[in-house]
């Protein structure tokens, strides 16, 4: 699996700002367990916010297991993944990323994901929240062979 993740950061960032690089970076290279170890156990994982092909209800992914089956349902699917952050706006115990991701699907297919993904940790440095702010027919307006 190639992993690229896009983005200048300093080792001296606000914590939601690094919480937020570790989970793209594990995203990208693949690594449930670590990606999972990033999250409190009372985590909260919307993506996208609201209600959606992945959380029919909105009410988002929650816990460690309801996270992992988020993993099983999406990322494990997706065959390569590069992030590109464009901006990010750290301020307290949250940072909001704007970016792009792009995600590499079986039968050959590309899809940019255009959104705002916003982070929230607790004092240990674990997300407690990881929201998304994309639109799905957006995304899905992207999708062609490569």
């Amino acid at each position: 699996m190639s992993v690229e993740v896009s983005w200048n950061v300093d080792a001296d960032q606000p914590p939601a700002r690094l919480a937020s690089f570790r989970s793209m970076t594990s995203v990208a290279a693949g690594d449930k367990d670590g990606w999972l170890a990033l999250f409190a156990p009372d985590a909260v994982v919307e993506d996208p916010v609201g209600p959606s092909m992945f959380d029919e209800q909105g009410k988002g992914h929650h816990g460690r297991e309801g996270i992992g089956a988020f993993w099983d349902l999406t990322i494990a699917h997706v065959e390569r993944f590069e992030f590109v952050i464009r901006d990010s706006f750290a301020t307290g115990a949250e940072c909001a990323n704007i970016g792009t991701i792009t995600t590499y699907l079986p039968g050959g297919y590309r899809v940019d994901t255009d959104g705002v993904f916003v982070y929230r940790v607790g004092e240990d440095g674990l997300i407690t929240s990881m929201r998304a702010f994309w639109e799905t027919d957006r995304a899905m307006a992207t999708a062609r062979q490569v």
